[in-house]
C-alpha cells in the first residue's frame, strides 16, 4: 500500500540518510523508473505533480487535465488544490486558465470547483435532458454553455437518469450528441465527464484499452492510471474490462510491455480475469 510505501522512504532516510527515490532515480531508469517513481509518491501528491507536469511542460497536455479532473470525486479535487498551491505557491486554477481557453477552460474552471451537486433532483431530470436536446441537436449551433452547466454541475446518479430520459426524448445517446455538437478538446472532456458518470472504472478500463491497442503504448497513460487506482477501484476496472474488450487487462499488459516493468505493472493489476 502507499501508506507503507511513505514509511519505508523514511525508515531509509533514517537508515542512509539519503532520499529513497534519489536513489532507485539514480539506479533505474526509463519506463521502470518512472512506474516506481510513482508508486513512491503519496497519491494526491502523484495527481499534483501530473498536472503540474502538464502544464508546465513545452505545450499542455490537455489530455491529463482531462482525465484527472473529470474522474477525480470533489474532495479529492481540493485536496489537489490546496496541495498544489503549498508545493508550488501557484493557484492551480489560475495556471489552468493561463494555459487554456474558450469553452474547455469554462468547462475545466467548472470541475475546479469541485462543487458538484448530491443525490438525485427528481424535478429536474426532464428539463435537463430537454435543456441539453434544445442547446445540441434541436439548435442551429451549439450552446455550449448549457452542457457545461449541467454535466459539470449535477451528480453522477442524477445525470445518468438525465442519460436515460434524454435518450427517450432524442432517440441518441448523449455522447452521440457531444460528437455531433461539439468539437476539440471541449469534446473530449465532456465525453470524459459522461463516461465518468456512467462509471469511473468504465472510463478507465477504457483508456487502459486505447492506451495499448495498436502498434505503440502509451506508457505515461498506463502508468497513471495503474498507479493512481491500484488501491481505489482496480478490482473494477478489470471486470469492465473484461465485459468490455472480451480480453484480460492482465493479458493485454503482458502482451503490450516486457522485462520489469511488465512484471511491476501485472502486480498492481492482480490476477488475470481470463
Amino acid at each position: 500500500f502507499n501508506a507503507q510505501r511513505q514509511e519505508i522512504k523514511a525508515a531509509y532516510k533514517t537508515l542512509h540518510g539519503n532520499d529513497l527515490v534519489d536513489d532507485l532515480k539514480s539506479e533505474l531508469g526509463g519506463k521502470f523508473e518512472s512506474l516506481i517513481v510513482a508508486l513512491m509518491t503519496p497519491p494526491i501528491m502523484y495527481d499534483v505533480t501530473s498536472l503540474r507536469d502538464s502544464i508546465k511542460g513545452a505545450g499542455t497536455d490537455e489530455k491529463v487535465l482531462i482525465e484527472i479532473l473529470a474522474s477525480r470525486l470533489p474532495n479529492e479535487v481540493n485536496q489537489i488544490k490546496s496541495l498544489y498551491k503549498q508545493e508550488h505557491n501557484d493557484d492551480l486554477e489560475e495556471d489552468v486558465t493561463g494555459d487554456t481557453g474558450g469553452n474547455f477552460r469554462r468547462m475545466l474552471v467548472v470541475l475546479l470547483q469541485a462543487s458538484r451537486q448530491q443525490g438525485i433532483q427528481e424535478d429536474l431530470i426532464q428539463s435537463d435532458a430537454q435543456a441539453l436536446l434544445a442547446a445540441g441537436e434541436q439548435k442551429y449551433g451549439t450552446d455550449e454553455g448549457q452542457f457545461i452547466t449541467i454535466l459539470g454541475n449535477r451528480s453522477n446518479a442524477h445525470l445518468r437518469r438525465v442519460f436515460d430520459e434524454y435518450r427517450k426524448i432524442s432517440g441518441y445517446e448523449i455522447e452521440e450528441s457531444i460528437q455531433r455538437e461539439t468539437s476539440g478538446t471541449l469534446q473530449e472532456v465532456l465525453l470524459a465527464v459522461v463516461k465518468c458518470a456512467r462509471g469511473v472504472p468504465g472510463y478507465f478500463a477504457e483508456s487502459l484499452y486505447n492506451a495499448m491497442k495498436g502498434s505503440g503504448t502509451d506508457d505515461q497513460k498506463l502508468i497513471r492510471i495503474m498507479v493512481s487506482r491500484s488501491e481505489v477501484d482496480m478490482m473494477d476496472i478489470r471486470a469492465e474490462f473484461r465485459k468490455r474488450f472480451a480480453t484480460s487487462l492482465h493479458k493485454t499488459i503482458q502482451g503490450d510491455t516486457s522485462g520489469d516493468y511488465r512484471k511491476a505493472l501485472l502486480l498492481l493489476c492482480g490476477g488475470d480475469d481470463a
